[in-house]
């Protein structure tokens, strides 16, 4: 038997480009994060609730350049082991794999569903909602365990906030499509 590879599938292009959404999606957490903690920490709301339609957007951005609903997990994956290095980043501990993984599998598994690689406006906005959702989900539940109220306007303005930064997403891939600066 022959053993495929995990990234077998990627050109060289592709690669690069995942490489280069995973570190700016982890550069932009780091500005934007803490602007955002400042307001939600007191009202128990994970601020990756509220600016997490920006950190997802560049797992749906990696499917819209590629063309491959796997970037997602690439990238996920990708940003998880960057948080795990670099202290500044994040502070879930172990935990840091899981809510970085899942949303990138939850993108994945709903585009296999709807049969959509980030090819248009729907599927973006359902993409990053779904992402932010699992991704809210995870942070109060397992890392902070909070109450059930705080989880529940959590996740709401998480399922806003992520639908929101699919359309970004997708007027992103757009521009960048017009201007061909990919294809």
């Amino acid at each position: 038997m022959v053993k495929k590879r995990v990234l077998s599938g990627f050109s060289l292009l592709d690669l690069i480009m995942i490489t280069v959404l995973a570190s700016l999606g982890v550069a932009v957490s780091g500005v934007v994060g803490w602007m955002v903690r400042l307001i939600t920490g007191p009202l128990f709301i994970p601020g990756g609730s509220v600016a997490g339609g920006i950190y997802m957007m560049f797992l749906v951005l990696a499917v819209s350049l590629t063309g491959k609903k796997s970037s997602a997990v690439v990238v996920a994956v990708l940003q998880a082991l960057l948080v795990m290095v670099m202290p500044w980043a994040g502070n879930h501990g172990f935990a840091t794999i899981l809510t970085y993984s899942a949303p990138g599998i939850a993108i994945f598994l709903l585009l296999l569903i709807m049969r959509h690689k980030g090819c248009c406006k729907l599927c973006c906005f359902f993409a990053c909602m779904v992402a932010n959702l699992v991704g809210v989900a995870l942070v109060s539940g397992v890392v902070m365990q909070l109450p059930m109220i705080p989880m529940l306007l959590g996740l709401t303005v998480g399922a806003l906030s992520g639908g929101l930064g699919g359309l970004l997403t997708w007027s992103l891939t757009k521009q960048l499509k017009k201007l061909e600066v990919i294809k």
